[in-house]
């Protein structure tokens, strides 16, 4: 009797059984990392071209800080905007001392820079961290799911040649049912394995995307509030 995939699936031995579960838990997983992170790098993208023209044709950076607060899913936002508030500290602690931006020295400027400079470098990194979570278990999937489905086959082969054994007969009727369950183990591990891969591989390449541009502002951004505190010395 020819047996569909499905039937396969249902008369395979516990073990088998047990590896056709595990590979359907990591493609739920894996599938619903890919539609989550295609949702939120479309958001990001969207947020961030809003933001740049947002912040480019705003008059100061009061009015930059403000509009930032609008785009959640935009990573430029949030890099300027702990740059802002690490500049406003600053300025608090200088206000209590008393001292007034025209007396400020050179070594004091660069100080200020220094901090700002830790501020964004640090936004940076936590943008990226929290882009790029759920990466690594696709690839995980895509390096571990075809090996467990390679032992999903070899268990089931294991089990098919006790079985010619115990029935004491090696005709194709009585070896084929039993390797072609075994296979598809097998066939499960990469069909769960080559999406994980080639979706971690796109992802990767938009984060790289996302890291580069990132760092572009960041460095436009710096340039901007470095000219301005060195016309103050």
């Amino acid at each position: 009797m020819q047996l569909s995939i499905t039937d396969m699936i249902l008369h395979a031995g516990p073990v088998g059984q047990l590896v056709m579960l595990t590979l359907l838990i990591f493609s739920t997983i894996s599938w619903t990392i890919v539609f989550m992170k295609v949702r939120l790098y479309r958001k990001v993208r969207l947020d961030s071209e809003d933001f740049l023209e947002t912040f480019w044709s705003s008059t100061n950076l009061n009015e930059a800080y403000k509009a930032a607060e609008e785009f959640d899913f935009s990573p430029e936002a949030s890099v300027f905007s702990a740059g802002f508030t690490e500049l406003q500290k600053i300025n608090r602690i200088r206000n209590r001392k008393d001292e007034a931006p025209s007396t400020d020295t050179l070594e004091m400027q660069l100080a200020t820079m220094d901090n700002l400079k830790r501020a964004v470098r640090k936004a940076e990194a936590q943008e990226m961290t929290k882009l790029g979570s759920a990466l690594a278990f696709l690839a995980t999937t895509g390096s571990a799911t075809p090996f467990i489905g390679l032992f999903g086959t070899v268990w089931g082969i294991m089990a098919s040649f006790h079985d010619i054994g115990q029935r004491g007969s090696a005709s194709l009727a009585v070896v084929a049912p039993g390797i072609s369950e075994a296979l598809v183990a097998t066939a499960a591990g990469l069909a769960v394995a080559i999406p994980a891969v080639i979706f971690y591989n796109y992802f990767s390449n938009k984060l790289s995307d996302i890291d580069g541009n990132m760092q572009n502002f960041t460095t436009d951004f710096l340039n901007l509030v470095e000219r301005d505190l060195l016309s103050r010395v």
